[in-house]
């Protein structure tokens, strides 16, 4: 597969902050790439030097193997959805979509069919001759991405497009932009600090915190196995325990001291006996029982006290106070037995030594 992009070494300063931090990154032929974090970790910035809309201080951007320094956005060929859309209001959609391609000189009657297969691409097709105000969220987003994939781009960059619309629309939406990458096979960069539409959208993701990216991976691979404790914080929800590693069993679980008791995780970092370490648990890969003899040999176990129970439809969720005074959130779905279990009863609760999320020394 060919690589479309390639960032080395970015760096971005606005006078003594630095937004962006010696950032790599490569993207291949028609993948769907998120630059995911919170605010203010510099995934915005980085999209604009994609653009050309921002010079970096140091570093390349390479597109198709060519530098892009000094290059300005009108020569980039590159598409961009912002998050305010940035339609021209005294314009039609379809003028909106042919601006474009008027810019690049690109010949009249062409330029009807590109607008025309790009309107029945985007479910536009009846809404030709509105304006912007006359037209929903919705579907003003679908006129900001036809005009951005009119020109059929290099790039694709998507500057969190869904985030003005309604839970419901944008997870429509999420769906829709997502299909329509794949059918016209388009390198995406897309930014967003939502973790979940990241998941359902995403080849790959790079999680970003204060101008540095601390992991790349797969959707899946991210949530089931992060390198942080940012990571596994940001992505989905998880309990970050510690404890000190005191013995390594076979080189991929080690055995945690865990308050007065130990247990297994494993242990895909490699850390070192007798560093002390943290490890992450999903709240829905953790068992609820009131017998902790009931779970069976080869499960880790705690026992505690159920501090709230909040029922959220699907499943409900659990704090339970652990004896060593940690707090652990806990997730059973909807036809679980642990459901019978109230706030304030002792309850146990049981992991098997693969829930636990790996294994990364104490941050600094």
């Amino acid at each position: 597969m060919e690589e479309v992009l390639r960032i080395e070494n970015l760096v971005k300063s606005f006078g003594d902050v630095n937004v962006l931090k010696h950032i790599d990154l490569a993207v291949q032929e028609g993948e769907f790439i998120s630059l995911l974090g919170p605010s203010g970790c510099g995934k915005t910035t980085m999209l604009r030097i994609l653009a050309g809309l921002e010079e970096p201080t140091s570093g390349r951007i390479i597109v198709k193997g060519n530098d892009m320094k000094g290059i300005p956005p009108y020569k980039r060929y590159n598409g961009m959805v912002f998050q305010n859309y940035a339609l021209f209001p005294h314009l039609t959609v379809e003028q909106n979509i042919l601006f474009g391609l008027q810019m690049h000189s690109v010949e009249k009657k062409q330029a009807r069919t590109m607008v025309q297969d790009v309107i029945e691409l985007t479910h536009l097709q009846g809404l030709e001759k509105r304006y912007p105000r006359e037209m929903s969220g919705g579907q003003q987003q679908r006129v900001a991405l036809a005009r951005a994939l009119v020109l059929h781009p290099n790039l694709l960059l998507l500057d969190e497009p869904l985030s003005n619309l309604d839970a419901k629309l944008r997870k429509e939406m999420q769906i829709e932009i997502r299909n329509i990458q794949q059918k016209l096979h388009v390198t995406t960069v897309f930014v967003t600090h939502d973790q979940e539409e990241a998941l359902v959208m995403s080849d790959r993701i790079a999680v970003m915190n204060r101008g540095v990216i601390e992991q790349v991976g797969k959707p899946d691979e991210l949530y089931e196995f992060p390198a942080t404790k940012f990571v596994a914080n940001f992505i989905g929800t998880a309990n970050i325990l510690e404890g000190k590693l005191v013995e390594d069993l076979d080189g991929s679980l080690g055995k945690v001291e865990l308050g007065s008791d130990t247990v297994v995780i494993t242990n895909r970092q490699h850390v070192k006996v007798g560093d002390t370490v943290m490890f992450s648990l999903r709240p829905e890969r953790i068992t609820l029982r009131k017998d902790g003899n009931s779970l069976g040999a080869g499960w880790n176990i705690q026992k505690g006290k159920i501090q709230s129970k909040n029922y959220l439809g699907k499943s409900t969720k659990f704090q339970i106070l652990l004896e060593s005074g940690t707090i652990v959130s806990v997730e059973r779905p909807a036809d679980s037995s642990a459901l019978s279990l109230q706030s304030g009863e002792d309850a146990y609760i049981g992991w098997r030594p693969e829930a636990g999320l790996g294994i990364f020394e104490m941050e600094s």
